[in-house]
């Protein structure tokens, strides 16, 4: 087996923990199952303590709601599930609610779809609202909007969703907590020559075959949707972590050296969205800053509106834009956090400046650092 040692959940600082409905839906009854909810919630606040950042990933809202609506067992038709996750999202988003606030920590809901991961201007906003409220330190809790999602646009899993949710923020890890302790060579519940693997370098058609199918009614999820996950997390420099989380503290048990694989990331998220910025996305329009400005991006600083002296073409909030210093040159590029026309009316202006103004305006930043890619850095 691979020699390579496993990291420690103590080293990173932004965490994404993924919750399964089988995990916190007690299956035979459809009932929350509270004593699990309220240790986890205190190894979230454990972590949450030391300062590290923690954004939860949900399931739950649909099984949750079918036993409210007293909807029989089996496949649910669409808008069976869409029903019973309007009404169970209330209910889900009331426990973690009181779970974490008995560790004196606010709760924010976040409802997105896949739209809101993929298409750039969503993208930018819902990342703005999580980042917020980890600023803020409250806990965000994820969940895929079911009551909107249709079969063709859904997740499927939300394996995926967190993957899709770690990748966007730069979370360094995450932890997907199943009913298996991690990934084997085979199904170990058929195959008693079956390994355990702690630690997967790289994700290779080898490992994808030892995946399976989905496992229960409650759970849309798998291992072969967990090895997924894993390659969208390592794409975007965010190493993940395959847990069991059936008993009381998996958290702990995490931090603590308990069996699970972790998948490696060969990068970091920082550099991995630096170089899916710089190379993959094509130009709408260029961002003409003063020499100050070059400077201060050359430092690693985010472009704000007074340093930029004109715009060059038409583009969207989220768009990819070139930016040119005072003499020409190229100095990179970035997401933009304005449409054309909103940032043209800002442009050369001081916070307090537009303030004054009564230009309607968004972000502090034209580019954030983090949505920046210099040529040469």
């Amino acid at each position: 087996m691979t020699l390579v040692r496993p990291p420690a959940l103590e080293d990173f600082r932004r965490v994404v923990v993924k919750v399964g409905s089988a995990l916190l839906v007690d299956r035979a009854r459809g009932r929350l199952r509270h004593a699990w909810l309220a240790a986890l919630a205190e190894d979230i606040a454990d972590l949450h303590g030391r300062g590290v950042d923690v954004v939860v990933v949900s399931s739950g809202a649909i099984a949750l709601g079918r036993t409210v609506l007293g909807l029989p067992p089996g496949a649910l038709r669409l808008e069976e599930s869409q029903a019973s996750a309007a009404v169970g999202q209330i209910a889900l988003a009331r426990y973690w609610t009181e779970a974490l606030g008995h560790h004196d920590i606010v709760a924010g809901q976040v409802l997105v779809t896949p739209k809101d991961t993929e298409e750039r201007r969503r993208y930018l906003n819902a990342r703005a609202t999580v980042q917020k409220l980890l600023e803020v330190r409250a806990v965000p809790v994820v969940n895929e909007n079911d009551t909107v999602a249709t079969a063709e646009i859904r997740y499927g899993d939300n394996d995926r969703l967190a993957a899709r949710v770690a990748t966007m923020i730069g979370a360094d890890v995450l932890v997907l907590f199943s009913d298996i302790d991690g990934l084997y060579t085979a199904p170990p519940h058929s195959d008693p020559q079956a390994r355990h693997l702690p630690v997967v370098e790289r994700v290779t058609p080898e490992i994808e075959a030892m995946a399976g199918g989905p496992a229960s009614e409650l759970s849309r999820g798998g291992m072969r949707t967990k090895v997924e996950a894993a390659k969208i997390a390592a794409s975007g420099g965010t190493h993940m972590v395959i847990a069991d989380g059936r008993g009381k503290n998996p958290l702990r048990v995490v931090r603590e050296g308990g069996r699970c694989t972790w998948f490696l990331s060969g990068s970091t998220p920082t550099a991995a969205r630096k170089t899916w910025i710089a190379g993959s996305l094509e130009a709408s329009g260029t961002l003409v800053v003063d020499a100050g400005a070059a400077r201060a991006l050359a430092g690693g600083a985010s472009l704000l509106p007074v340093g930029v002296t004109a715009i060059e073409g038409s583009f969207a909030k989220g768009d990819t834009v070139l930016i040119r210093g005072p003499e020409g040159r190229i100095l990179g590029r970035g997401l933009v956090a304005y449409d054309s026309a909103d940032a043209a009316a800002i442009i050369g202006r001081s916070s307090r400046e537009i303030a004054a103004a009564s230009v309607q305006a968004g972000r502090t930043e034209m580019i954030h650092r983090d949505d920046l890619a210099m040529i040469g850095t």
